[in-house]
């Protein structure tokens, strides 16, 4: 490599850093703007109780057979691997105390968010990307339609409701499935497990898990419907759109799990 090049190096590292800050930042804000627009729509006069009801069916009604498949097996999993480890100290009742503690601090909600994210997150990009390439947002613009009142509102409050409804699902079936591992694989008794699961679950651990299922619907909603409005490049755009839609929904949904975790456990005690 030629000597310029090399003395150029640290020029372009220091360009690409400042480009990748800039993004990050004018992202950020597209989704802030997108948040404080679709919070002043949701006060509108004419909102659409029917739209927000069919998008309570398309998120909640169609996702709840893979929540169930998924939090039963979960629960069944988390309690063959902690009878694993606690077989071999004699320490099997606390089985029951493991599970239903994971479930509703931390699995239960950011199971059902990663579902809703992959599978009506990615739909929603998908809907909103092809209208954007096919011009029909703008079409709606010019019959003095708001895209966000007509689009994104009726999403953002189906997912405000159907994200934590299905949390609560998904913390039930998740103890269900440790609950028929316990009792029916490891001899531990009804009446014992039933104890386990209950006492030491306080009603700060359901809450916490709620308010991370309602965090994490804002964050599917506004990351699909911005992905979706700034489609381009017709079907290949949409594509990408919708990948990069999962992608950073996965990564905030973790990234604000750990952050309320500690604001939860370790800062709010």
């Amino acid at each position: 490599m030629k000597m310029h090049k090399l003395r150029s190096l640290p020029a372009r590292f220091y360009r690409n850093v400042v480009k990748k800050v800039k993004k990050f930042f004018t992202y950020i804000g597209g989704l802030a703007v997108l948040l404080v627009k679709t919070v002043f729509w949701i006060f509108s006069p004419r909102l659409r109780k029917w739209q927000v009801l069919e998008q309570m069916d398309r998120i909640g009604v169609a996702s709840f057979p893979i929540i169930f498949l998924i939090s039963l097996f979960t629960g069944m999993v988390l309690a063959l691997q902690s009878a694993y480890q606690m077989q071999k100290v004699s320490a099997e009742m606390y089985i029951a105390s493991l599970v239903a503690l994971s479930l509703t601090r931390e699995l239960g909600p950011v199971l059902t968010a990663l579902i809703v994210a992959g599978r009506c997150g990615a739909a929603i990009t998908a809907q909103l990307g092809t209208m954007q390439v096919t011009e029909q947002v703008d079409a709606l613009e010019t019959l003095s339609a708001n895209p966000i009142q007509y689009l994104v509102v009726p999403r953002f409050l189906a997912l405000l409701v159907m994200v934590p409804l299905l949390t609560i699902f998904a913390d039930f079936f998740g103890i269900v499935g440790g609950y028929l591992i316990g009792v029916g694989k490891l001899d531990i008794t009804h009446a014992m497990y039933v104890k386990m699961t209950w006492d030491p679950l306080k009603l700060k651990d359901v809450t916490t898990g709620l308010i991370k299922s309602v965090t994490f619907a804002v964050v599917i909603c506004l990351i699909s419907c911005f992905e979706g409005f700034n489609t381009k490049a017709g079907a290949e755009g949409v594509g990408r759109a919708t990948t990069s839609a999962v992608v950073r929904s996965f990564i905030l949904i973790i990234v604000f799990d750990c952050f309320l975790t500690a604001l939860f456990y370790f800062v709010m005690r």
